[in-house]
């Protein structure tokens, strides 16, 4: 009862809809970044994150106007760095993780030690989700998923061969850095659900858990997206009634959700 009287109360009401609209964008993402093989890239643009968001502490300025341009800029310089400085994605995504970390605590350091805003951050809030960025959820869920329909095939055949894209005349370039500002947003949104220390958990477990049930790509997309939505849901409840770190339980909801995909596999295989 105390959980339907909950629900009136506009604070959950956005935390529920805002997390069912990122989780789609995250696990719709995932999916094209794990066949990739650059699903880490999520971590290492939360940690510019993190460190775009003590920048913002400190300039008593609000953190998302600060963290959305920086992360954006830190996705294209990921991607720069795999293309044309031939380094592997990882080594790339390493480079850009190391330097948003150590600029986040040294302006952590200088702003006088971590408080309650930054730890927000680090760990999620979503029940602290304002309007703005319920709107921001919507629109860019919105904007993810037509997108994805207009270059389906773009999308398809730059996840699985590169090559054979550029050579079927894909313009692979435009199809990457899309696909990398889209993540770079979505990292940023993503916070307030599981903050910046598990984010990479929602683009990668969903997927990981559709790719063990599904057969084709379409499905394992809308296999994600079911995934996403129920451990997020799940988990806001379930740590509103036990008084549970949210993010943390949906990182854990997504776990089991992972093993039981695994288990299944083996056992009907």
């Amino acid at each position: 009862m105390e959980l339907l009287q909950a629900l009136h109360y506009g604070f959950l009401q956005r935390a529920l809809l805002a997390s069912v609209f990122i989780a789609i964008l995250c696990a719709t993402l995932g999916v094209f970044l794990v066949l990739k093989r650059f699903s880490l890239i999520g971590d290492g643009l939360a940690h510019v994150a993190f460190g775009s968001i003590a920048l913002g502490l400190l300039l008593r300025m609000y953190p998302f106007y600060v963290s959305i341009p920086v992360v954006m800029l830190s996705s294209l310089w990921i991607l720069k760095l795999s293309e044309k400085e031939r380094l592997f994605g990882d080594t790339a995504i390493g480079i850009v993780s190391a330097s948003g970390i150590a600029i986040g605590v040294l302006f952590a350091s200088i702003a006088g030690g971590f408080n309650v805003d930054l730890f927000s951050y680090l760990f999620g809030n979503i029940l602290a989700i304002s309007r703005l960025e319920v709107a921001a959820a919507i629109v860019l869920s919105l904007g993810v998923l037509v997108l994805i329909k207009l270059f389906y095939y773009d999308l398809f055949s730059v996840t699985f061969d590169e090559e054979y894209a550029k050579v079927s005349g894909i313009n692979v370039k435009r199809i990457n850095t899309m696909l990398i500002l889209l993540t770079a947003l979505t990292v940023v949104l993503a916070m307030k659900i599981v903050g910046t220390m598990l984010v990479s958990s929602l683009l990668i477990f969903p997927a990981a858990v559709a790719l063990q049930l599904s057969r084709s790509f379409t499905s394992t997309i809308l296999c994600s997206s079911l995934v996403a939505v129920v451990t997020v849901l799940s988990g806001i409840v379930v740590s509103f009634i036990f008084n549970l770190p949210t993010g943390a339980t949906i990182v854990l909801l997504n776990l089991l959700s992972f093993i039981a995909a695994l288990a299944y596999k083996k056992f009907t295989s």
